[in-house]
């Protein structure tokens, strides 16, 4: 779960930043076809990978979603193609890619999710260290065959700064408009808590207030605890026994969210998995039943509706 950290502080006509959660945004819906690195050779046409998004900036301790898709023939060398790993990287070592579930600069902050041929890495509290180019890899069991998505997706992590919008002087006093701003641009209208000399004092997107020269304010985006959680199935339809089922729970939440899913109501027991999706590669009649999922952060959790699974048979 993200940690929470100071806010930006800033005196008057200064500029520090804020080490702060927020939401990340991306500066770019382009998509980037990949082609085969040296080294992954790889002698069939219909070998792809492609990103959502080339170009992110997030704000630093905020929650990060890459997201990818990629392809590859069915058969190759007279035989079926099958992939046998998946992952993301930013470097090599001694030749060799560097998984960032390896990775101890990334340790207890990823999770790597792929259904079929889709695959997403998400990054919590994000640092300013993680600034990379994030790529993703899938090796087959075809000779050479493997492959590298390149270009990957540029990432950029920065701060908050508290700004000076307007400002008047009123004798031994100033009368200042702040507000919150950084690189990253969040959709929407963003709410921001603000501090004067490290005690709160109001939610909103800016702050006006009349200021002795000594006084220092500061900014973080608000914080709360996960809404209503959502559960939706996919594919959408009859669901028949053998099929590949993926049911995923999704809430809004900052700092962002843990899953875990449960089903007919027993929390007391296990949880069926503790990702935002729960995948049944081959589903069977007796996984038949009501299922919700459980959104928690340091603030609070909520639990979803549930929702009814009925296999049948073929």
């Amino acid at each position: 779960m993200p940690a929470s950290s100071s806010p930006t502080t800033r005196q008057i006509l200064s500029t520090p930043t804020s080490d702060q959660l927020s939401t990340s945004d991306s500066r770019s819906d382009r998509k980037s076809s990949s082609t085969p690195l040296s080294g992954s050779i790889v002698p069939y046409d219909g070998w792809a990978v492609s990103y959502t998004s080339t170009e992110i900036c997030a704000l630093k301790g905020s929650t990060l979603e890459i997201s990818c898709s990629y392809t590859y023939p069915s058969r190759g060398n007279d035989s079926d193609t099958r992939v046998e790993k998946t992952f993301w990287f930013t470097e090599q070592k001694d030749d060799e890619f560097v998984d960032l579930k390896t990775d101890r600069a990334y340790s207890g902050r990823v999770q790597h999710h792929c259904e079929n041929n889709d695959c997403s890495l998400r990054i919590t509290d994000l640092k300013k260290s993680d600034s990379a180019e994030y790529k993703f890899r899938f090796i087959t069991n075809q000779p050479d065959g493997s492959l590298t998505g390149s270009p990957g997706v540029s990432l950029s992590v920065t701060d908050l700064q508290v700004k000076v919008s307007r400002s008047d002087v009123h004798g031994s006093f100033r009368w200042v408009e702040l507000k919150c701003q950084s690189s990253c641009h969040p959709p929407g209208h963003p709410n921001y808590v603000w501090y004067r000399n490290g005690e709160k004092i109001k939610e909103g997107t800016s702050y006006s207030v009349i200021s002795d020269p000594a006084d220092s304010f500061s900014c973080a985006p608000s914080v709360y605890a996960p809404k209503l959680p959502s559960v939706s199935v996919s594919p959408s339809g009859e669901i028949v026994e053998g099929s590949s089922v993926t049911l995923t729970c999704s809430s809004d939440a900052n700092p962002a969210a843990n899953y875990t899913w449960y089903k007919n109501g027993n929390t007391d027991l296990r949880p069926l998995s503790e990702e935002p999706q729960l995948v049944f590669s081959s589903i069977q009649s007796s996984d038949s039943g009501q299922y919700s999922c459980l959104a928690e952060n340091k603030l609070g959790k909520r639990t979803s509706e549930s929702i009814s699974i009925n296999v049948k048979c073929e």
